[in-house]
């Protein structure tokens, strides 16, 4: 099972001295899937201290530059804040910190309806812009799909019946896949609900850049609609695809061939989720609490085909 670092597990006083803070206390934030945050009140204001468990020291500082490559193009999100020597992330005790800005609003789960066509227009808008802009250069390509690695794996799932259906399904998006190519551009690749902030302004901010790639638009708008489209059984939901779709498209309309493509990118997203529901709570970290999570993903792909 998965380990992440606790409150009691982070010694302040050294982060305060790194960062030149004055009356730092830490309470815990709840969320996080990769990660441990914590609210980091002192005198010179509010932040979201994380310890990236998930990272190396590589992998930490690219995710950090990320981001603040793409706050700085416009895109509302966290504001990364440099320590006083001038790094992006500061190993403390072992752990690899970040320190963000506080942003000041919630998660709300579900995203509300009214705020999908929002939700659609700030993905619209990381896809219109230049890949190769300051800061994006080393963003990898496609890596929001399964590896070969990841694909070799399925055959010696326990659930073989899963393996079964998963195998048949990704070799029907392969398939049809190869007769569909768009220009690969900048990608979330996790907007889900529990990544955005709703604002105390009614704005969104969208959170964790940890698979950004470049990749085709409709997998990310597939994978959009998986985060932010179901409905209270855990279905697709015609109605708030279609809010989701109303923002994106007021800035990047899609043409008939993508519509016509779009359900299968939005099976293809669940399909990727359902891999990784699998392999992380079965595979990785066993966790007989999260051993079924996957199975959320099978129902919701079969309830794609009509809805879009």
């Amino acid at each position: 099972m998965a380990h992440y670092t606790t409150a009691d597990q982070i010694d302040l006083s050294s982060v305060a001295d790194r960062y030149g803070l004055t009356g730092a206390s830490l309470t815990v934030l709840s969320g996080g899937a990769a990660n441990s945050s914590f609210r980091l009140a002192c005198d010179q204001g509010e932040y979201v201290l994380t310890s990236l468990d998930n990272h190396d020291e590589d992998t930490a500082n690219t995710l950090a530059r990320h981001t603040r490559a793409l706050r700085r193009l416009g895109v509302p999100t966290s504001e990364v804040v440099p320590a006083t020597d001038g790094s992006l992330i500061v190993p403390v005790d072992g752990r690899l910190l970040v320190l963000k800005r506080w942003i000041a609003g919630a998660v709300e789960q579900p995203l509300p309806l009214a705020l999908l066509p929002e939700a659609g227009s700030l993905l619209a808008r990381l896809h219109e812009l230049a890949p190769d802009a300051e800061g994006l250069a080393d963003v990898p390509v496609g890596s929001r799909r399964l590896s070969a690695e990841h694909l070799a794996s399925i055959p010696g799932f326990a659930d073989q019946e899963f393996a079964r259906w998963l195998t048949s399904r990704l070799d029907r998006v392969r398939s049809a896949e190869a007769d569909s190519h768009r220009a690969p551009c900048l990608i979330h690749g996790d907007l889900f609900d529990d990544n955005v902030i709703v604002r105390d302004d009614g704005g969104l901010s969208v959170l964790d850049w940890e698979t950004v790639s470049l990749d085709d638009p409709l997998l990310d708008l597939g994978m959009a609609a998986v985060g932010l489209a179901q409905d209270e059984a855990g279905l697709l939901d015609t109605e708030r695809v279609h809010a989701l779709l109303d923002g994106y498209e007021k800035l990047r309309p899609l043409t008939t061939v993508d519509r016509a493509i779009l359900p299968l990118e939005i099976e293809h997203a669940a399909l990727i989720i359902a891999f990784h529901r699998y392999h992380r709570h079965n595979v990785r970290f066993p966790n007989p609490e999260r051993a079924t999570y996957h199975r959320a993903m099978v129902r919701f792909t079969e309830s794609v085909a009509g809805r879009v």
